[in-house]
């Protein structure tokens, strides 16, 4: 196992700038999920660290080597990309030790470590099959297993299920996280969907526009995302957000509609601010959410239901916004009914709304908010992305 260092890491293609001289630390046998949607720089800095991207500036440390220009294969990595990458023409057990072969292993210590990342991955049933004969969830494991024969230093993960069916997707989750339990090798993990990254990592690293928004454990970044961008993407269903001001130590919504904060709620006087609640803790009136001390009520006309089977998600409107809640025990609702919503204060969440970018450092484990144009300290710039 290796720590995995990034220091003022920068890439470009031409005069694109693709990642901003982002800082991260892995730790050993940690796994680490580096999610948002497609083009904000996630994949292109999983392929710096395993060396198929040059980098532009900045430094990559696995262990205790800086590895900026090391060739992939003598890094000490693996990478399981997006389709499986087996040879046909082999068996499991052939694809499995084909690494150990082309460096000349002894054919005892061969056979012991394929048998060993069989058993591990319940692959020993299949070892004398070829890959046309498996199924999708074997073809992954047997690809998983040809990655950790070789005892790494850090596995690479290239959102290695998106082509998958939502069964396998499942199945699959299950496979790897309880691959990093058994061989305690360090992960970086790269996908678009959150629910993989909430379930894989032990750390998320929330990235936008080569930028790193955020990093915590998935319950962190759940319960305190640092903006309003972290805050619509990490959960189940959108956070709703209702813009408006805070006056009095109350949110004035744009319809004039106020909700007034718990005492102890940090805001100033006259802020613009997005009021986050979610749709778990916003309920019609009898529907199993339990009142707290601070509660707001509002009735809101219902526009769309989902039934989900043990709970439904009901759209409303609020200052015309609108916003989704959950009922449990859920009954029929017709369009256009009217609610009485309960809203969980101690659940709100108040985000500036003036703020567009959040810059972040995890050297010492702290987000540094930066107004959307700002540049940031000019020694975590890369000079060609200076303005001349």
């Amino acid at each position: 196992m290796a720590d995995v260092v990034l220091r003022d890491v920068v890439k470009s293609y031409g005069a694109l700038p693709v990642v901003h001289a982002i800082n991260l630390d892995i730790a050993h046998g940690e796994s680490v999920v580096l999610v948002w949607p497609s083009g904000c720089g996630k994949s292109t800095t999983l392929r710096m660290i395993a060396g198929l991207e040059e980098i532009w500036g900045g430094t990559v440390q696995i262990g205790n080597r800086v590895v900026n220009d090391l060739p992939p294969r003598d890094r000490n990595i693996s990478m399981v990309f997006q389709n499986y990458a087996l040879y046909p023409h082999i068996t499991v057990a052939e694809n499995l030790g084909l690494s150990l072969h082309i460096a000349k292993r002894p054919k005892p210590e061969i056979k012991k470590t394929v048998a060993e990342s069989a058993e591990i991955l319940s692959l020993t049933p299949l070892v004398d099959r070829k890959p046309g004969q498996l199924s999708g969830g074997q073809r992954q494991r047997a690809a998983l297993g040809r990655a950790i024969v070789r005892h790494l230093d850090v596995f690479l993960f290239d959102e290695p299920l998106s082509n998958r069916d939502a069964k396998l997707r499942n199945q699959m989750r299950v496979e790897i996280k309880r691959l990093h339990q058994k061989v305690g090798t360090t992960i970086i993990y790269v996908t678009h969907d959150q629910i993989e990254a909430m379930t894989l990592a032990d750390r998320i690293v929330i990235m936008r526009d080569g930028h790193i928004v955020q990093i915590g454990t998935p319950l962190e970044v759940f319960e305190r995302p640092v903006n309003s961008f972290v805050a619509t993407f990490i959960g189940s269903s959108p956070m709703n957000l209702l813009p408006g001001t805070v006056t009095d130590g109350q949110v004035i919504l744009s319809d004039g509609t106020q909700i007034a904060l718990p005492p102890g709620a940090k805001a100033n006087e006259g802020q613009a601010v997005h009021f986050g609640v979610r749709a778990d803790n916003i309920m019609p009136e009898g529907h199993s959410m339990p009142p707290t001390a601070h509660m707001a009520y509002m009735e809101m006309p219902v526009t769309l239901t989902e039934p989900l089977g043990t709970q439904t998600l009901l759209f409303a409107t609020l200052s015309g916004v609108e916003v989704q809640a959950k009922m449990l025990n859920p009954r029929p609702v017709a369009m256009g009914e009217r609610l009485h919503f309960g809203i969980a204060l101690d659940k709100f969440h108040l985000l500036d709304a003036t703020l567009r970018v959040w810059h972040a450092t995890h050297r010492k484990g702290r987000s540094l908010p930066c107004r959307s144009g700002a540049k940031g300290p000019p020694h975590r710039r890369h000079p060609m992305l200076q303005k001349p």
